[in-house]
């Protein structure tokens, strides 16, 4: 039997028992459940939350199960990229990093993903092997990662797991309210800065101006006393007028790209040079 046929038959295997020890994880989490509802009911919150830390290892790691099958069942629908192919394929890198990565995590419970991490190791060399198990390729699944990881549950998720159990069997439950402050600051935050947003916009507060949209005491940073519209121009003596382009055109020069503009008169059509000639001669057609 040759080392591709043992990767497949291996790969194969692989997904079976997953599949297997999804199912069984998630009846025992099921059960675990229903213990910790008659922890609840007893007054035992602390116990409760022990072992709902253990139900959301358990729940991440079935969601990691899950993650693995689905690259072993890619594998599988690729594998002839890898019989054919030297080089690694740039499509199957994050698939093979994860199992490599995954392999010493996932192998008391799945032997032959130690056997599939020795075959791509040596067909991939030690070296490439070496740096996916220590995730300096970048290419091992984020999701994988964190469900694999031995970080605690937040204890907000642990929280909202306990609200839950108690609610699906109808068992009062107070959470701890100072996790549950601590979750909501920020909302807090977000109405604080609602309420101060449609104050400005309603014209402020008593001590504000009237529709101006601005609280009180405040000073404009730069000063716009020399800020005129357009069409206006300013004399700097502190007035202003509105230009005349009738009676009292600004300077232009005499001579510029598109003709001789000394020819324009008030209510004058354009040059002739600039309609018969020099239109045809620099935008030709």
């Amino acid at each position: 039997m040759s080392n591709y046929t043992k990767l497949k038959t291996n790969l194969k295997l692989a997904i079976q028992r997953l599949k297997l020890l999804e199912k069984k994880k998630t009846e025992l989490s099921l059960k675990s459940r229903r213990e910790i509802a008659d922890y609840i009911q007893a007054n035992k919150a602390d116990r409760a939350r022990i072992r709902v830390e253990h139900i959301i290892r358990e729940d991440n790691y079935v969601e990691a199960m899950e993650m693995l099958e689905m690259f072993c069942d890619l594998l599988l629908a690729r594998f002839g990229l890898i019989e054919k192919m030297k080089e690694l394929d740039p499509g199957l890198d994050e698939a093979i990093g994860t199992l490599i990565w995954a392999s010493p995590r996932v192998s008391n419970d799945i032997t032959e993903f130690k056997l599939i991490g020795d075959a791509f190791c040596h067909k991939y060399g030690k070296k490439y092997a070496d740096a996916c198990k220590a995730d300096t390729l970048n290419n091992v699944n984020e999701k994988v990662k964190r469900r694999l990881g031995l970080e605690p549950p937040p204890k907000l998720l642990v929280e909202q797991y306990l609200i839950e159990i108690a609610k699906n069997f109808n068992i009062p439950y107070e959470p701890d309210q100072s996790v549950m402050l601590r979750s909501g600051l920020y909302d807090e935050e977000l109405i604080s800065l609602k309420d101060k947003t449609n104050e400005y916009r309603n014209g402020g507060n008593n001590n504000g101006g009237a529709g101006g949209g601005f609280p009180a005491g405040f000073e404009p940073t730069s000063d716009f006393s020399d800020k005129a519209p357009i069409g206006f121009k300013p004399d700097y003596n502190g007035q202003s007028d509105l230009i005349d382009f009738n009676n009292n055109l600004p300077p232009l020069p005499n001579s510029l790209p598109y003709g001789d503009l000394s020819t324009i008169r008030k209510g004058s059509s354009p040059p002739p040079s600039y309609i018969k000639k020099d239109v045809r001669s620099r935008w030709p057609i």
